[in-house]
Parts: C-alpha cells; sequence; structure tokens
C-alpha cells in the first residue's frame, strides 16, 4: 500500500530497506511532544519489523551528544526529529565509518546530505506547517511495513494486537497516525485551527484505520479534562470580555443555560456533553463575544478542528490531541522522556500516573513564569523584545513561557520574543517565538537563531515561528544585536 506522502515515497523505502539490512538499530530521538511521539512511532514500526533497536534521547542533538552515538557500537543509528540540522557533524562521523545515519526529521538541514535523509523540507514540503518530525517518522513506519518481511502484526508487548480497524491498521502501520498527529498538533502545526499540507494525508489515514475521529468543535483547551467553568475560564486565545479569566463570569454564563450542567454534584466536563447540549453552549457564547464587541475574525478563531484519538478513554488526556501533546511535553521538559515514551507505547499504569504528576508541576511552573515575565516585562529593540529569566525559569520551558506571555499586558505580539535562560555556568539557553502573522510577513526565527548564534559562538536553529539556541553568556549582548539586525532585514 502506498505512503501517505507521495514526494517522500522513494526516501522513505530507501531508510526502510537500510533499516531492515541492519542486525540492530539505535534509535536517538529529541525530547519534546514531536520527538516522543516520532521516537514511539519508529519504535513500534522497528519492533514489528524484527529489527533489535534501543532507545536514547537527547535534549539537544550538539557534538558532544553526536560523539556519545558515535562511540557506541551501533553501525545503525536512526535519527527522528532532530539530525538534519546536524549533518555536517554527522557527517563527519559518517565518514570515519563510526556508523550509518538515518534520518527523519522536518527542521532544516546543514549545508550537506546523506544517502538516508527523510525531511519534508527536501521535497518542497514545509516541515514547520505541513509535516512534523512524528509525521516523518510516520511516512518512515509506513515504508518499512511495505518492506519488511517479518510479521508486523504484533504488539509492542509481545500480545495480539486488537482494535476496531482489526490488524490490517496493524500491519501496515497506519494505526501510528493517531501519535504522528499528536506530535504535529504538540509541533503547532494547527494553524488556523486545523492541520494543512501532508498532515491532512496522515488524519486521512488514521481516520480510516479508526483511530482518529475528526470533526469541526470548540477551539478551547481542555475539553476533555477541565470541568466546564475552567474550561471557559482559562479559554483566553479569544478573549471573552465577562466570562475569559473571570472565575465568576464564566460560572454566571453557565448558569444562564437551561442545561443540565451538573451530575452527582459535579461539573460535567464538553466531553460529558452531547451534541445538542455542546450546540447551545457554542452558541451562547458566540452571542456572548458578539455583545462584547469581539471581532468577527477572533469569533472566527473559537470554532477549530478537533483530533480525537478514538481508542483512548473518553473524558482523559489521551483522548484529545492537543491534551496529550501537552501531557508529552510536561515529562519531555523535566527529563523524564522514558515515562512520555511509556505513555505513548500504551503503558497506561505507572507512566500514565507520573505523567499526570508531572503535567500538574508543569503547569505550576508555567503559570509562575507567565507571572514572572508579565510583572517584569520585556526590553524592547528595534525589532525585537526580550527578557533573562536567568535560572528563575528552568531553561527547558522558558520558551513555552515566552510564547505564552505574548500578548500579555505590555508584551507587543507585533515583535517576535526571545528569552534567555541559565543552562549552565558558561551557557545561555536561547528560545525564539513568534506568531503567524510575523511569519507570513518575512518571519524566520531558524535563520535568525542560527546565524546569530553562530555568529557569537553557538548554534541554533528549529521553525520559522519557534527556533532556539545555546550562546556563550558573555556574549548575550552582541547575539541580541544580530538578532534585532536580522529580524529587521527579514521584515523591512
Amino acid at each position: 500500500m502506498a505512503g501517505p506522502v507521495p514526494e517522500l515515497e522513494d526516501r522513505a523505502h530507501a531508510c526502510a530497506e537500510r533499516l531492515c539490512a541492519a542486525d540492530r538499530v539505535l534509535l536517538a530521538s529529541h525530547i519534546d511532544a514531536d520527538g516522543l511521539t516520532s521516537a514511539a512511532i519508529a519504535a513500534q514500526a522497528l519492533e514489528r519489523a524484527a529489527i533489535p533497536f534501543e532507545t536514547v534521547f537527547e535534549k539537544q542533538l550538539d557534538e558532544d551528544a553526536i560523539a556519545a552515538i558515535a562511540a557506541t557500537d551501533y553501525g545503525t543509528v536512526l535519527f527522528t526529529d532532530f539530525g538534519s540540522g546536524q549533518l555536517d557533524v554527522i557527517g563527519e562521523y559518517e565518514d570515519a565509518g563510526d556508523f550509518t545515519p538515518i534520518i527523519a526529521d522536518h527542521h532544516q538541514p546543514a549545508d550537506r546530505d546523506t544517502e538516508y535523509h527523510l525531511n519534508p523540507l527536501l521535497v518542497g514540503i514545509n516541515g514547520a506547517s505541513e509535516l512534523s518530525g512524528a509525521g516523518a517518522s510516520y511516512v518512515l513506519a509506513r515504508a518499512l511495513a511495505n518492506v519488511s518481511d517479518s510479521s508486523p502484526a504484533t504488539a509492542t508487548d509481545g500480545g495480539t494486537v486488537a482494535g476496531p480497524a482489526g490488524t490490517t491498521a496493524r500491519a501496515d502501520n497506519r494505526d501510528l497516525a493517531a501519535l504522528a498527529v499528536v506530535g504535529a498538533v504538540g509541533d503547532m502545526q494547527a494553524a488556523g485551527g486545523e492541520l494543512h499540507g501532508a498532515n491532512e494525508a496522515i488524519v486521512a489515514e488514521g481516520v480510516d484505520a479508526g483511530v482518529l475521529e475528526t470533526g469541526k468543535d470548540l477551539a478551547l483547551y481542555g475539553k476533555q479534562t477541565r470541568p466546564l467553568p475552567k474550561l471557559l475560564e482559562y479559554a483566553t486565545d479569544v478573549h471573552i470580555p465577562g466570562v475569559s479569566n473571570d472565575a465568576n463570569g464564566a460560572l454566571r454564563f453557565l448558569d444562564g443555560l437551561d442545561l443540565e450542567l451538573k451530575r452527582d454534584g459535579e461539573w460535567r466536563r464538553w466531553a460529558d456533553l452531547s451534541g445538542e447540549e455542546k450546540q447551545t453552549v457554542a452558541s451562547a457564547l458566540v452571542r456572548k463575544a458578539v455583545s462584547s464587541g469581539v471581532p468577527a475574525a477572533k469569533i472566527d478563531e473559537l470554532v477549530g478542528t478537533a483530533y480525537v484519538l478514538s481508542e483512548e478513554p473518553v473524558g482523559t488526556e489521551l483522548r484529545d490531541a492537543s491534551e496529550f501533546s501537552t501531557l508529552l511535553n510536561a515529562t519531555a521538559r523535566y527529563e523524564r522522556a522514558d515515562v512520555g515514551l511509556g505513555v505513548c507505547l500504551g503503558n497506561r499504569d505507572g507512566a500514565l500516573e507520573r505523567a499526570r504528576q508531572l503535567l500538574a508541576e508543569h503547569r505550576r511552573n508555567l503559570s509562575n513564569g507567565i507571572d514572572l515575565v508579565t510583572r517584569e516585562g520585556t526590553t524592547e529593540e528595534a525589532h525585537i523584545q526580550w527578557f533573562d529569566a536567568g535560572e528563575e525559569i528552568r531553561e527547558t520551558i522558558v520558551g513555552i513561557v515566552a510564547g505564552m506571555a505574548m500578548g500579555n499586558e505590555g508584551i507587543s505580539r507585533s515583535k517576535p520574543i526571545i528569552a534567555f535562560a541559565a543552562k549552565n555556568d558558561d551557557e545561555l539557553k536561547v528560545s525564539a517565538r513568534g506568531t503567524h502573522s510575523l511569519v507570513r510577513q518575512g518571519l524566520d526565527l531558524s535563520v535568525v537563531m542560527g546565524e546569530a548564534s553562530r555568529a557569537v559562538g553557538g548554534d541554533g536553529g528549529g521553525h520559522d515561528v519557534a527556533a532556539g539556541a545555546t550562546i556563550p553568556s558573555e556574549h548575550k549582548g552582541a547575539f541580541i544585536k544580530h538578532a534585532d539586525e536580522l529580524v529587521g532585514e527579514q521584515l523591512s
């Protein structure tokens, strides 16, 4: 069966054949939601193809991490959700015969290629908005199922695979489309409320395999798990006066609806409502927005495409792609990628409970970080704004905080925001966030972070709307100057 992205078919097939020829494989992946789902997809595809492998995670694939990988006795290394941007370094070890790299990534490639390189950017597909790292891993998984001679209809725990789609979806790995969608959503690729480009083909395969359901729904975070009042109170992407950030206002709004909003003394969740009840709440919310003077374009953003993992329990974080990706990010940001991978691979006991504990901690830290940035504000240059959190915000979450703080009082959405946090005694972690509107005007933070960091002896990259770098602490001022100039040139 042909893969979901025809433009990548030949590359995916070549990568899959090389994996099948390997005695064993080292699977190396990034640790964010996209990286964790990438690793989970690849791990299940390798296991189903009966290819022995070991999984390692890296927060950053720098020269030290690549050297450590080269020092292992693995002759074949599969990189997922990173590797393209580090091909110049990886290539040196490849040339020396240390290992053969196979790369399934979507980040901007370095100025070098390798034989087994699966990246949408190489075939004219936007890796920032049309195919994530998990999507690239999914394309590889589909190809691996096609070229593998072993029986792929085996679960990762060694048991028999079952499910509403039967064994066919498992045999060709289409059931892994659900994780690919979680990765894409976690990578902020659902611009305008839905996934686009090659991602759409993956969604279609997931729906056909019976592991995904899609449909128009309120574009609010927490539809599966939050009580209705909190769902509306925390719905701040489209600010509705008298409801958003207003606990009493959200309660008054709901009390005014002729619906059974509590059962057994407990508030119901959005996922508990019938279709008719959802329509009643949504219509009232739109009327409230209109009467409060919310612009029509913003009101349109209240509705988006929901991506539901149909095999997961209703009312859990795992049922909704957005909530699932947030849960994974919480594990990644606290050096527990093993927990996130366990959740992706179906561990619904210890790993899921630990992930929920990490998520609660993650939310507290994000809230404290956003309060700090909003209170302290940013320093504005001609074309960028920035803040230095020092050790007050973890370097693993400072980028998320920066993105969430944009638009708060005193923090502009008309300029990209750059955040610094201490990485160690000598280096700073730099995270940059923009908006899709700025990207449409020419902003490419991947270029900004890459060029500005290398100009001061660091390194960086990422996507046009979100990117990062590591730089020597002593060169922060020079980095800011370079970044400001580069953004100015892009937006002029």
